[in-house]
């Protein structure tokens, strides 16, 4: 197997036997077959490979919504200049609805007489990738029935099913849908919490005794939703409707919702935290949690619900500090805060902000840890998963998303 990057950082790093993100079994893969079974370089082999799968990213354009595909049509072309005349290309990059046809066939098409070419979406959850790599049905989408054919016998190879679809659009959309459903199951289960607000109810009371043995589909728990897919998946979507001359109303409501909740987060603690000590300048925040996620546990910041919320910190003359299981503490540094341990960060700080549903955090000896803090104190459990009896018992203000 050859990997082929054109960041110099991360052509270096795996070369060097670490995998440049967490990911469980990535460096022990590396450890065991790298240099013999994989191999590491910014080039694929002159002498071609027989398939090539594309997985580059497939950024947004933060202001105006729209899919940045460059990197995909860079990688379409080297495939395309490397490929065999017999070579299959398979794309698992996320993509508007027509870009493998639209971007990908036209460079293949100058250099094979008969391009082969197949969309099958990459669908697994960070921490959990290799796992569902063989676990999770494969879906695939041919350009025709030979190229879907080919792609099919190869994923077969790893995946306990392939789900075989009718053309490379097919596979497209389903990962599109696949994330933005996501997306809208969190907004409504972040909308219920709003509403809960407006009436002083505890809107995880609401949500699970709504769940209890009805036969409908399950109300999603509120939380934050990030990642480098789920904030960016539904702009592609939308990108792709819009050509069609439709606007998905849904999608874009539940991303807003969803994009705005840090802010509001945010915007609540401050004002908590003013309300109890008369001001935020020089108040001391300990912000618990700096990756998009807790479970399962990543060090990704891409969509990190803390990002949008430090403006916003900074402004009221919050001095943070920082803790995080898995990101760098130079990463922390980099965006403000004093990176620290759990018990450094709460010893002495006037409030404290759960961001992420890491299990290790559920596990804090808060008898023992809240007593540290500055008194008034207020503590925000974005996920819920702190006791909050024992919080209220230790003198400390409890608050979560539309609740406290």
């Amino acid at each position: 197997m050859h990997g082929a990057d054109q960041s110099e950082r991360v052509v270096a790093t795996l070369a060097g036997g670490r995998a440049h993100l967490f990911e469980p079994g990535l460096d022990e893969g590396l450890a065991q077959w790298l240099g013999t079974r994989i191999h590491v370089a910014r080039a694929l082999p002159a002498g071609g490979v027989d398939a090539a799968i594309i997985c580059v990213s497939t950024p947004v354009d933060t202001a105006s919504g729209q899919p940045q595909l460059d990197n995909l049509r860079a990688a379409a072309r080297h495939v395309a200049e490397r490929a065999r005349a017999d070579t299959l290309t398979v794309v698992r990059s996320t993509v508007p609805v027509g870009a493998s046809r639209g971007i990908v066939l036209p460079e293949l098409a100058a250099r094979q007489l008969v391009p082969r070419l197949a969309m099958a979406p990459e669908r697994t959850i960070q921490g959990q990738a290799l796992r569902e790599l063989e676990e999770l049905p494969q879906v695939v989408g041919g350009l025709d029935a030979a190229s879907g054919e080919a792609a099919a016998a190869l994923f077969v190879r790893l995946a306990r099913r392939v789900v075989r679809v009718s053309s490379l659009e097919a596979a497209e959309l389903v990962k599109l849908v696949n994330n933005c459903h996501t997306d809208l199951i969190y907004g409504y289960g972040n909308e219920v919490a709003l509403l809960a607000e407006r009436w002083g109810l505890d809107p995880l009371e609401v949500i699970q005794a709504a769940n209890v043995e009805y036969p409908r589909p399950d109300l999603c728990k509120p939380g934050f939703v990030g990642g480098g897919c789920l904030s960016k998946d539904p702009y592609i979507l939308l990108s792709a409707a819009a050509a069609t001359g439709h606007a998905p109303a849904l999608i874009g409501a539940a991303r807003q919702l969803n994009e705005a909740l840090p802010v509001r987060v945010a915007e609540r603690l401050i004002a908590l935290v003013r309300r109890a000590r008369g001001s935020t300048e020089g108040a001391r925040l300990a912000v618990l949690g700096w990756a998009y996620k807790g479970w399962p546990p990543t060090d990704d910041m891409r969509g990190a619900p803390v990002t949008p919320m430090l403006p916003l910190f900074r402004a009221a003359g919050l001095e943070l500090r920082g803790h995080d299981h898995l990101v760098a503490p130079e990463v922390l540094a980099g965006l403000g805060a004093s990176p620290m341990s759990v018990e450094a960060a709460l010893d002495g700080a006037d409030a404290v902000l759960f961001t992420m549903n890491h299990p290790e955090y559920a596990k804090l000896d808060l008898a023992a840890l809240l007593p540290t803090l500055r008194r008034p104190a207020v503590l925000y459990d974005a996920w819920r998963i702190l006791d909050e009896e024992v919080v209220r018992q230790a003198g400390v203000v409890y608050a979560a998303l539309g609740y406290g």
